[in-house]
């Protein structure tokens, strides 16, 4: 049953006359670039001629408006970026940009945080992974879209943004007011000696990536030198809320651990193939013992370098299925400034494992409660504000993968100590 304003919407528009010229016309061939865009022109024209907003239909407003609803029904990844956007990414590779320090995500309909960047004002608030933001300054984000909401987020530097959160895990609503600041990103934190064991002192390294931009190799070959200087036994890679980055990158700290010239990550699309191997620039021979930690929101060059680890036994992954973003995005700008990011890939691991909708999958699992992950950002907010680092007994992760090393290490030594006592007998 039709209400009475709807069928009084349904009256004006059967009133409303259809001109000669805007019978419908089927196209010659649908797969016509030209009959086409003469569909696309026509409608804007229309629009242009017809729409009783004014403020809303210039040529540059309808023809974004086209492209981001054209990028955003192919997959969640692909988008048009106006030239602010594209501006915006390209700040982000270079480790800095103007923001609240928040990696966000559509989840159910939801804008959700998937994890407060380190160091930011978000990391300092303690939004958690999964808090959900309902309004941004008073206005609510539903049916909002995701590059429409980052956008949001960003803005001027010093200027107050106030989130409305809701925290599922507990239903409280909260309102967070949050000052925008230059966000510079760290890639690599917490390069470190962990407490020695017990069992002999073994020195067991530790690393952490929060994700990977241009300098990412290069501090981490420096971490690397200096923790081999303090003679590191094996190393802890902690790739965990990684959310990724640049794709070369990627390969270049895969590179840090394997042989040059090993095939790392290979891509599959329309186009021919394309393989990805490790070069010499902060490579070194290294053989010691490795253990990478991922988890849920281990996401696109994590998922490589675990990978790549995984398959050509350089490593053992630790912890829990990783997010599953393997596809690849090329950027292409326009030249009005603006941009396409377009999916043209799917990423594949050396040992031909697809990643995308899937992600790479632990050698050893190993989780973690929302409690027990809630205290681990907690431990770490507090390190990042003058505390101590975070330990392997507040991080049961951590402790799982030291405890793997810790048996390689003992048991290399055994078999170290056999194959001497062998030589020995038999000289």
């Amino acid at each position: 049953m039709f209400s009475k304003s709807g069928l009084l919407v349904l009256a004006l528009i059967a009133a409303a006359p259809l001109r000669a010229q805007d019978e419908p016309v089927k196209p010659t061939d649908p797969e016509s670039p030209y009959d086409n865009v003469q569909v696309l022109a026509r409608a804007m024209q229309l629009i242009r001629q017809d729409y009783v907003d004014e403020k809303k239909i210039s040529y540059r407003d309808l023809t974004y408006s086209a492209l981001r609803g054209m990028l955003a029904d192919l997959d969640p990844h692909s988008q048009f970026m106006e030239p602010r956007d594209f501006k915006g990414m390209q700040e982000d590779t270079r480790s800095e940009f103007g923001g609240l320090g928040v990696v966000v995500t559509m989840e159910d309909g939801a804008l959700t945080i998937v994890n407060p960047m380190e160091d930011t004002p978000g990391f300092a608030a303690g939004l958690k992974p999964g808090d959900r933001i309902l309004r941004i300054n008073g206005t609510s984000t539903e049916n909002l879209e995701l590059p429409k909401a980052v956008d949001k987020l960003r803005g001027d530097v010093g200027e107050k943004v106030t989130l409305t959160i809701q925290r599922p895990s507990t239903k409280e609503i909260k309102d967070y007011e949050l000052t925008r600041v230059i966000i510079k990103v760290k890639s690599v934190k917490d390069a470190r000696i962990l407490p020695p064991a017990e069992d002999g002192g073994l020195k067991i390294g530790y690393v952490r990536i929060t994700q990977f931009n241009e300098p990412t190799a290069g501090e981490l070959a420096k971490a690397l030198e200096k923790l081999e200087k303090e003679g590191m036994q094996a190393l802890v890679l902690d790739l965990r809320y990684n959310p990724g980055g640049l794709l070369s990158s990627a390969v270049d700290v895969s590179g840090l651990f394997l042989p040059q010239g090993t095939r790392a990550v290979s891509t599959e699309g329309r186009t021919p193939g394309r393989e990805y191997r490790t070069g010499a620039r902060w490579g070194k021979p290294r053989s010691y013992p490795v253990a990478v930690l991922v988890n849920y929101a281990s996401a696109s060059g994590s998922e490589v370098v675990a990978g790549a680890l995984k398959d050509l036994n350089r490593a053992i992954i630790v912890g829990e299925t990783t997010f599953g973003k393997g596809s690849v995005q090329s950027v292409v700008a326009l030249p009005d400034g603006s941009a396409l990011r377009l999916t043209t890939a799917k990423y594949f691991t050396p040992g031909r494992q697809v990643i995308h909708e899937v992600g790479v999958t632990p050698n050893i699992r190993a989780t973690l409660s929302q409690q027990q992950e809630f205290a681990l950002l907690e431990s770490r907010r507090d390190a990042a504000m003058g505390g101590g680092p975070v330990s392997p007994e507040d991080d049961p992760q951590l402790a799982r993968a030291v405890d793997v090393l810790r048996g390689t290490l003992i048991f290399a030594e055994r078999q170290q100590s056999r194959g001497d006592r062998a030589a020995g007998k038999g000289s």
